[in-house]
């Protein structure tokens, strides 16, 4: 099997990616001995797209986020190849990293608390990012940081500039983790969970300026999380990783109607369904745990936690393919993938 074959490189109907990332693999170094994080992964972004990744704690989301910015630790070896607009990163030098990062990728942490700086307004926190990469006077930082803070929904933006991190609400925090990543007009976003521990109105709120700036910017946004809710809200096309790996691959509305992995259908099936899981009604729930991988075995890793698996699935790892030659933007790898409908409504020949 060619390495193309199993990894699943996206095919060419995005002819020129924002962020093209070719067999990226992660493997850390630690008092146990070696990890394996992630797996050869493949993925291409285009310009003005949000991606969603899903999948369990522990299955790599964001380890390849992280990757892809080279901001994880000595300990990581990172191979394989991530290429902005046709520069390599992987391998590049801190020095021409850090001039990338900020200001062509840009990330959103999940937890903004631990992301700002607490003895720091936070217009003074923004001011910082557009100084030290758009060359900016401190007053014009300054005034560019109340644009900032209005372009992403903060009411009386003028005063709040001069707020410090804990006399804002977890939504409003959130908000000025954005306008710092925005600052600069990154061609790459990357927000890693960046809901968590909101409210549902609050998280509707946050994803809506998501949202407005890539409708307005054009920016490029990868979306992490494990909240099936926020994909279906906001992304166009869908990654399902399990332990490294990428094990299916759609556009949005596909995936939720038509999943194919096995892996895919658990997690749709654990998430309450309005209307369906009410009362006493139990959610499904996919038996036993992400594994901790030493090496990435020659098999499906699925395997132990899939009721369809069978010796085949032990012995050979599956190519992440097309799984009806006809849709070719939705690929999965499943030796034993869920049994769709005979003919699809994109199949149908009028």
């Amino acid at each position: 099997m060619t390495t193309a074959e199993r990894t699943g490189a996206p095919s060419t109907t995005i002819e020129t990616p924002v962020l093209q990332v070719r067999d990226l693999s992660v493997a850390f170094t630690t008092e146990s001995g070696t990890v394996s994080a992630v797996d050869r992964v493949s993925l291409d972004l285009a310009p003005g797209e949000i991606v969603g990744m899903v999948g369990e704690s522990g299955c790599g989301k964001s380890v390849t986020a992280m990757s892809i910015g080279g901001l994880l630790p000595d300990s990581a070896r990172v191979t394989g190849s991530v290429r902005l607009q046709g520069t390599e990163l992987v391998g590049t030098r801190e020095s021409v990293l850090r001039r990338v990062r900020g200001k062509d990728i840009a990330y959103i942490f999940q937890e903004p608390m631990t992301s700002l700086n607490p003895v720091l307004t936070i217009g003074r926190q923004i001011a910082e990012v557009l100084q030290v990469h758009e060359r900016m006077s401190r007053r014009a930082a300054r005034a560019r940081a109340v644009e900032l803070l209005s372009l992403v929904g903060i009411p009386s933006a003028a005063t709040r500039v001069d707020n410090y991190p804990h006399q804002l609400s977890g939504g409003m925090r959130q908000r000025v983790m954005i306008a710092m990543a925005v600052a600069c007009g990154p061609k790459v976003l990357v927000a890693d969970e960046p809901t968590t521990a909101l409210d549902v109105t609050v998280q509707a709120g946050i994803l809506q300026v998501l949202r407005d700036l890539r409708d307005r910017l054009g920016t490029t946004i990868l979306v992490i999380t494990h909240d099936l809710g926020v994909i279906a809200d906001i992304a166009d096309r869908v990654v399902v990783m399990y332990a490294g790996r990428v094990v299916e691959r759609a556009p949005v509305t596909d995936l939720f109607a038509f999943p194919y992995h096995r892996y895919t259908a658990g997690l749709l099936s654990a998430s309450p369904t309005p209307g369906v899981h009410a009362g006493t009604q139990r959610l499904q729930e996919i038996p036993g745990l992400v594994p901790v991988l030493s090496a990435q075995p020659d098999a499906c890793t699925f395997a132990d936690r899939c009721p369809a698996a069978d010796e085949r699935c032990r012995e050979a790892a599956p190519p992440l393919e097309a799984v009806r030659p006809a849709l070719t933007e939705h690929v999965a790898a499943c030796w034993h993938p869920c049994p769709t409908p005979r003919t699809r409504p994109e199949e149908t020949i009028a």
